[in-house]
């Protein structure tokens, strides 16, 4: 009896951890996402200028919502895979 409590002890953390190593890198992609995003409004913005930066303003605020969207994306299929 006291050999499963230390199974179930031991697999409490490597579970957490798993979680944490999942969702760890969410945040770099979302950055990711948003700086492509914008790189490619400054770079529009360059090539096409324009009076209030248009393109890196629209093209930061799709990249923002995309990331977003990403991200919730993945933690829900993420859920569904717990169960």
């Amino acid at each position: 009896m006291n050999n499963n409590k230390d199974k179930n002890q031991d697999q409490k953390p490597k579970g957490q951890l798993n979680t944490f190593a999942r969702f760890s890198g969410l945040g770099f992609q979302m950055i990711a996402i948003i700086g492509i995003g914008s790189f490619i409004g400054v770079k529009l913005d360059e090539k096409y200028p324009n009076k209030h930066s248009l393109y890196t303003i629209i093209l930061s605020l799709i990249s923002v919502i995309l990331a977003i969207v990403f991200i919730i994306r993945r933690i829900i299929a993420a859920s569904k895979d717990d169960k």
